[in-house]
């Protein structure tokens, strides 16, 4: 059995952190017993102890606060240290060590422990670790259901790409290889139509040059014409004439835009030079308004300042200052009679403050003499009065122990009566025990429950024998649970398969032979499906083909409806030829109608003339002779009337004429056109209309050979899938069967293993008898306990007895001794009420000398403060006068000064200087002005006759535009000459058949190799698809992973009805010890209760628990609901809220105690913390003498160790009057406050405390 012997303590909250501050406790043997007052650091040493044993922190502290803080210690870093010795229970001595450092860094202390605690927290919830680790294999279990289903639609899935990839493979190397010969015949025939292409392409880029040679020619000459119709005139010169004249006129107007140009510079630098004067009139302007400025506020500072000398002069009773103006010399004069003025004043001011000083000090000096007569007598009143206080309350001390000590005498007498009584009861109990049979029956149980101890360890052992092979048992067991599940799965195949594959095969076949079915299905799907294939090809080209055509027809027919609507727009109707001949006459008539008018008006003036300057009376035209004067003016009249309408007419005519003439050319261009649309009318547009029909008839067979093909192939298609999806079910079937031979290996393997081990018993059975065993054990133990507890009882009544017979000694001898003291206690009062008296004269005589001394320094303080208030008035007004004098003095001095220095400056001859300067710069600005007028008139005259120049050069300019222009037309007529000679020698119609031929040949090779690539497209894609299908992560190794999981998901389920088991095993063998331990600890707590509680409201205290039946002990942890109630007769109330604090100590006493002693079987170490706390003196008592009792009965257990703290030495005193305790332990703070153990005896306790 365990014990503890030695510990040392270091570094520890209040225990100090030098070498020297280390303490040592030896722990006596029952009972060690540590006294001290609050903040000794007592309870820390059982935080040591706990923390040493077991490794955990005080509550609250996380180790920080446990260790002596490093600021109280002025370090850094502060190590702590606690040691312990102790012996295990095979009695070998064990010495342990822990320690720790705290280091202050910053405003937060670090804190890490130098070795690592034990956990114990595997050892202990057994079975809610064992609840947890079910419930998780439970969830897997779940998981993996899931799991797997996911996992086998993966499997199936990845198949099923797997097989349309290979067939994709293979389509797309037959599409691979048609693209390739389409290609080839492509080639040679693309290069032959560039050829031809290229050719037509010159062709037509020569017909466009001679158009654009034309339509640039015609430009070219209503150019030509609109510039000779604006020219006034035509240069009638040679070309080299024309170009010196052009040169002379160009050189005129230079030199004339020479001279504009010197003009405007000249006209700049006389800007600048008016801009330049304007600027320096504007500064001399402000010169002369700031320089009379100055010159007002100086006269202004003089009429100032003569004012302030005869105010200040009239103040001081100055003579001589009566009138102004003042000269220097007045003000000289004056500044020197105001200073000697001002030193008399601050003279006469500074005398009167000396005397006003002199006279309070004197006033002060009284002042402190009475003040320190006074406070010397306060004090000596203070002091006086605290000793008479003292000495009052000593005599009334001794006065109330004399009264105490008057019932002493009778008291003696009882005592003596007690103290027989008490011997003959004891000697009367040692007669009736008998604690040596109880002894012997003690002996032959535990002999007893050592056999039992014994059966239970082998029973241990063979729980773990059979433990190391269980997860044998359990493989093997899974293994055989797995070859059946195979075995079903076979069967359910065959039944789910079998009417459909005789069906299609005529038998049931293995994996080969449906596999070599599926091979030649396939075939066959692959022949329909070419014939499809080639079907959709020629589909797809004859759809092409149509498409092609619809596009083709679209095309012409806007192609004509446009050409058609451009027709209209200049022509106005669809009839081009008859509107262009209708167009031409209408042209030849304007032309004749323009040329009649430009000849009428001379005709008609003409005339006008003969008839009216001739005096001829005949018409010019036909001789006609007018008869009447009438008849003739009206002749006139009207041929004056037609000449005046003339110019309009011919003007209107000539508009018409180019409107017209315009639009016939707009016709001519459009000529070409008109082909096109005849030809697109006639021919190309009902050739399109005939193609399509033939291809909307090709595509109704096609149609319908596509539709009996599919439908074969359909039929062919869904007897393959239905084959595919048995085919994996027959895969799965034969991977069982090789599966089952697997397992069936397996499982010899597992029988060979346990070959020559009993497995008569299961680990339940084992389990079985060892709770009887343990259920027996029990049963010992508790016979122990029994006859122990009624020894203890016996030794109990003994010790009481005895205690009770010291206890009534030792009062006798200490009122033995104190009716010796009461002779000295009488003398002692006696001279403490003389000196009483003595003190209250002296007091009252003190009090009488300070009364006088208050109205006597009150009236001083009074006086002194009159000196100082007068002081002070008087003091202002001197000041406030003189201050008065020198802001006049310093206001003159002021405006002096500033008259000084206006005149030292020179500012007034300086103004007359400036305002000369104003009237030059005056003069200047006019000349300057003037010259910039006349700059002006003479660029104005040089512009006009620049503007008149460029009239004629413009003239000159146009004339050589023309002349440059004749040429150009010559050059476009020969140009266009040469383009057509080129054009006639080339064979375009030839070429054009060439053309349309290759077209046709190559559209229709591109057709099927736009088709063939398509389809090798859609192929490639599919087979992209598929492989990246395959490379994610659900499809990649699909088989495998749903094979693992499959493994994973039966041992998990394996494994947890196994946790079940023994779940459901320990839950029931915990409740048993459960209610076997509760029913240990309440007959305890029972008789601690009735041996200690001295009330008669409280029989006895126990524990009630209440465990939640209606929780299942798989689903989650079971609860337990304690209370501890109080039980009066056949009533239990609870006691929370219904017992005082004293009780709630003694009640959390007793059930520590009775925990301790139920649990603490190798390690019986109790301590107990201020256990009377809330106690009342019988109860204190009690329980010292139920604690000597505990010790006495435990005193031959070699583990039971019980450790007290407390403050209160009278139960010390009443623990000490047992034998069991001499020393005890003394804890108390040394001069730099850290703790300190001290041993001392239990005798000296009432010595220390006097």
């Amino acid at each position: 059995m365990s014990r503890i012997e030695k510990m040392s303590i270091l570094g520890v909250r209040s225990f100090g952190v030098e070498d020297k501050d280390k303490q040592i406790i030896t722990f006596f043997n029952p009972l060690t017993i540590l006294v001290g007052p609050n903040g000794a650091g007592k309870t820390t040493i059982i935080e040591c102890l706990k923390y040493i044993s077991t490794g955990d922190f005080p509550p609250g502290t996380k180790g920080k606060t446990f260790v002596h803080d490093p600021k109280v210690a002025n370090e850094t870093d502060v190590r702590a240290q606690i040691r312990l010795q102790f012996r295990d229970v095979n009695g070998e001595l064990v010495a342990v060590q822990r320690s720790m450092v705290c280091t202050q860094k910053g405003k937060t202390p670090e804190f890490k422990t130098l070795e690592s605690v034990i956990t114990r927290t595997k050892y202990i919830k057994a079975l809610e670790a064992l609840r947890q680790v079910r419930l998780k294999q439970s969830l897997k279990v779940k998981e993996c259901q899931t799991e797997l289903k996911y996992l086998k639609q993966n499997k199936e899935k990845a198949q099923e790409i797997q097989d349309h990839l290979s067939n994709r493979e293979a389509q797309l190397a037959a599409s691979k290889e048609n693209v390739k010969s389409i290609e080839s015949q492509l080639e040679p025939l693309k290069n032959f139509l560039a050829a031809v292409e290229q050719n037509l392409t010159k062709v037509m880029r020569l017909d466009n040059d001679v158009k654009a040679l034309e339509s640039r020619k015609r430009q070219m000459e209503k150019d030509n014409q609109d510039l000779q119709q604006k020219m006034e005139e035509v240069f009638q010169g040679t070309d080299e004439q024309l170009r010196d004249r052009y040169q002379n006129h160009q050189r005129i107007v230079k030199e004339k835009e020479k001279r504009l140009l010197d003009c405007k510079r000249d006209l700049d630098r006389a800007a600048k030079e008016c801009q330049r004067f304007n600027s320096e009139k504007s500064e001399l302007l402000i010169e002369r308004g700031r320089l009379q400025l100055q010159a007002d506020r100086h006269q202004e500072h003089i009429v100032t300042r003569d004012s302030l000398i005869q105010s200040l002069a009239a103040q001081l009773e100055l003579d001589g200052f009566e009138r102004a103006p003042f000269t220097e010399r007045h003000i000289a004069s004056f500044r020197r009679l105001v200073k000697e003025r001002q030193e008399r004043d601050t003279e006469a001011a500074n005398r009167m403050m000396r005397e006003f000083a002199q006279k309070e000090a004197m006033k002060q000096k009284q002042v402190d003499e009475i003040r320190d007569k006074k406070t010397g007598l306060e004090r000596t009143i203070e002091l006086k009065s605290d000793i008479q206080s003292k000495k009052e309350a000593e005599l009334k001390n001794v006065k109330c122990e004399l009264q105490q000590l008057e019932g002493f005498s009778d008291r003696i007498s009882e005592l003596n009566e007690e103290i027989a009584k008490t011997e003959h009861e004891l000697e009367k109990a040692e007669r009736n025990s008998n604690v040596e049979t109880l002894e012997r029956e003690v002996q032959t149980l535990q002999n007893e429950k050592i056999n039992l101890d014994k059966a239970l360890r082998r029973l241990d052992q063979e729980m773990e024998h059979l433990n190391i092979h269980t997860t044998t048992i359990t493989q093997m067991e899974m293994l055989k649970k797995d070859k059946a599940e195979k075995e079903d799965q076979i069967r359910k195949v065959k039944s789910r398969h079998s009417e459909e594959l005789t069906s299609l095969l005529g038998y049931f076949p293995n994996k080969k032979q449906l596999e070599d079915w599926l091979h030649g299905k396939n075939k066959k799907i692959n022949q329909t499906r070419d014939t499809l294939a080639n079907l959709n090809k020629r589909l797809a080209s004859v759809e092409y083909d149509k498409t092609y055509a619809s596009n083709e027809l679209k095309k012409k027919e806007a192609q004509l409806s446009h050409h058609e609507a451009e027709l209209f727009d200049v022509c106005g109707s669809q009839d081009f030829d008859s509107d262009l001949n209708k167009l031409q006459d209408e042209i030849e008539k304007s032309s004749k109608q323009r040329a009649v008018l430009a000849g009428a008006t001379a005709v008609y003036s003409q005339f006008i003339t003969q008839l009216t300057e001739e005096n001829q009376s005949c018409c010019p035209v036909c001789q006609r002779v007018f008869q009447t004067e009438a008849e003739l003016q009206d002749v006139i009249s009207d041929l004056q009337s037609k000449l005046r309408l003339a110019p309009d007419k011919l003007k209107s005519t000539e508009s018409e004429l180019k409107r017209k003439e315009k639009k016939r050319d707009e016709m001519m261009s459009l000529k070409p056109l008109r082909q096109t649309v005849v030809e697109l009318q006639d021919k190309e547009i009902p050739d399109l209309r005939s193609k399509i029909q033939n291809a909307n008839r090709d595509l109704t067979g096609l149609k319908g050979e596509i539709e009996e093909q599919e439908s074969l192939l359909q039929t062919a298609l869904s007897e393959e899938e239905g084959a595919k999806a048995r085919l994996q079910d027959i895969t799965l079937m034969e991977r069982y069967q090789t599966d089952i031979r697997d397992v069936e290996r397996k499982i010899a393997q597992q029988e060979a293993k346990l070959l020559g081990i009993d497995l008569s018993r299961t680990v339940l059975q084992v389990s079985q008898e060892k709770q009887e065993k343990k259920h027996l054990w029990d049963t010992v133990t508790g016979k122990i306990e029994l006859n122990q507890k009624l020894r203890q009882d016996q030794q109990s009544q003994i010790q009481q007895l005895k205690s009770a017979v010291n206890e009534l000694k030792a009062e006798k001898l200490q009122i033995a001794s104190s009716m010796q003291r009461r002779r000295q206690l009488e003398e002692q009062t006696v001279e403490l009420t003389t000196e009483v008296q003595s003190l209250c004269r002296e007091i009252k005589e003190a009090k009488e000398q300070v009364l006088p001394l208050d109205a006597m320094l009150e009236k001083l303080q009074q006086e002194k403060e009159d000196l100082v208030n007068k002081r002070t008035a008087s003091n202002k007004e001197t000041q406030e006068k003189m201050n008065g004098i020198n802001e006049k003095v310093k206001d003159i001095n002021t405006y002096v000064k500033e008259i000084e220095n206006y005149i030292q400056q020179g500012k007034e001859d300086y103004k007359k200087q400036k305002e000369s300067e104003l009237d030059e710069v005056n003069s200047h600005l006019a000349a300057c002005e003037k010259q910039k007028e006349k700059i002006s008139k003479e660029m104005e005259m040089t512009r006009q006759d620049i503007d008149t120049q460029k009239i004629r050069e413009r003239w000159l300019e146009d004339n050589l535009t023309l002349r440059r222009r004749n040429e150009e037309l010559k050059e476009v007529e020969d140009n266009i000459k040469q383009l057509t000679k080129e054009m006639g020698e080339m064979k375009v119609s030839q070429m054009k058949n060439e053309q349309k031929h290759l077209e046709e040949k190559i559209e229709s090779l591109k057709r099927n190799h736009h088709v063939a690539l398509g389809r090798q497209r859609g192929f490639e894609e599919e087979i992209v698809r598929f492989r990246k299908e395959l490379r994610e992560p659900q499809f990649k190794d699909a088989e495998e992973k749903y094979r693992d999981m499959m493994i994973v998901m039966r041992t998990t389920e394996l494994v947890n009805k196994d946790l079940d088991l023994y779940y459901k095993a320990l839950d029931k063998a915990i409740m048993t010890f459960h209610s076997m331990k509760m029913e240990e600890i309440n007959k305890i707590i029972r008789d601690l209760w009735r041996s200690i509680y001295r009330g008669q409201d409280i029989e006895y205290i126990e524990i009630r628990s209440d465990a939640d039946e209606n929780v299942s002990a798989t689903d989650k942890r079971r609860n337990y609901n304690y209370r501890v109630v109080m039980v009066k007769g056949d009533t239990a109330l609870d006691m929370r809220g219904r017992c005082s604090a004293g009780q709630k100590v003694l009640a959390s006493l007793i059930i520590r105690l009775a925990l301790a002693e139920t649990f603490c079987l190798n390690c019986g170490i109790l301590a107990l913390d201020e256990p009377t706390t809330n106690l009342d003196r019988e109860n204190i008592e009690s329980l010292a003498h139920a604690l000597v009792e505990i010790i006495k009965s435990r005193l031959h257990q070699r583990n039971f160790q019980l450790l007290v703290i407390t403050h209160d030495e009278d139960f010390v005193e009443l623990l000490g009057r047992s034998e069991y305790v001499e020393t005890f332990y003394r804890i108390k703070k040394n001069i730099d406050q850290c703790s300190e153990i001290m041993k001392c005896s239990v005798s000296s306790l009432g010595s220390y405390v006097h």
